[in-house]
């Protein structure tokens, strides 16, 4: 029984798979500073960039502050974008695709700045 259940998912697996999906363009660098940046267009009109750069803080550790951004199509040709940046403070994406803080959540942030720990 074991092995008609494989067969059967393998056969549903290669029948439900589509045409790949060509990448258009492309492209990638990474500098001996630890700086890089790549990015790919692909067929379905999806797309990404990333480039990410090395920071010296004096009296610290290197952080490496990037930027990018991503766009897709969804399957009711509707565009959806985002962009982003991450560095020593966290990653912060923003877009109208991204939905805001919940009030909640806002309220915690604000007392948990207001309340600091004790150590």
């Amino acid at each position: 029984m074991f092995k008609y259940f494989v067969c059967l998912c393998l056969i549903v697996t290669v029948c439900n798979a589509g045409e790949p999906i060509p990448i258009l363009s492309q492209e990638s660098e990474v500098n001996p500073d630890g700086s890089y940046r790549w990015s790919y267009l692909s067929g379905d009109g999806s797309a990404q960039q990333q480039t990410g750069n090395v920071q010296q803080i004096p009296g610290s550790q290197p952080t490496l502050d990037v930027q990018g951004s991503a766009s897709w199509y969804d399957p009711q040709g509707n565009l959806h974008q985002i962009s982003y940046t991450a560095d020593e403070n966290g990653y912060l994406p923003y877009g109208s695709d991204v939905p805001p803080i919940p009030p909640a959540i806002l309220r915690v942030l604000e007392w948990n700045a207001a309340h600091p720990e004790e150590e």
